[in-house]
């Protein structure tokens, strides 16, 4: 069994609701526990600011996929919740939801389809706030920081809002 960390956004429509589902969908994915998850946060766009804020959500889970399934489980929970993917969108448009591996056990992979850690995890103060609730003294396999390090080191963090409390208990 792994643990890893998934990261979950959504700025289009029902924002909680598409967070909400997804985790519904992911945990009731074969090979996929759901040990716990952070609070959900209202936070500012990052890359394309022409569009409405995010609220985001990271989930902690144990899993039996090996990271290369996992992610194919992520798209196709996307997919399920209407994720569209144009060549034509700015790469950090607007959508219905957005899934990502950012930590899988304490493995690095890069490659076309996957980078494992995240590779803007550092830089992101919506998805290093929601960590520092589950994991905060995980340490960054490539970095060799913690979740505490790493976001007391943002230069410029964007804004990160409390929305509601963890998305399990609503």
């Amino acid at each position: 069994m792994s643990i890893a960390y998934i990261g979950m956004g959504s700025n289009i429509g029902d924002r909680v609701g598409y967070v909400q589902q997804a985790h519904m969908l992911l945990s009731d994915t074969e090979g996929i526990k759901v040990l716990n998850s952070s609070s959900i946060y209202e936070t500012e766009p990052v890359g394309y600011n022409d569009q409405e804020w995010f609220v985001n959500a990271i989930l902690e889970i144990e899993t039996t996929l090996e990271p290369n399934d996992l992610l194919k489980e992520c798209l196709r929970v996307e997919n399920q919740l209407g994720r569209k993917r144009h060549p034509d969108m700015p790469k950090y448009g607007p959508r219905t939801i957005d899934l990502d591996i950012l930590f899988y056990d304490n493995l690095i992979i890069a490659n076309d389809k996957l980078q494992i850690p995240h590779k803007q995890l550092h830089l992101r103060a919506f998805a290093l706030v929601p960590l520092l609730e589950l994991a905060p003294d995980l340490v960054h396999p490539v970095l060799g920081k913690n979740i505490i390090d790493m976001h007391s080191d943002l230069p410029a963090p964007e804004e990160v809002y409390l929305y509601g409390t963890r998305f399990l208990d609503i």
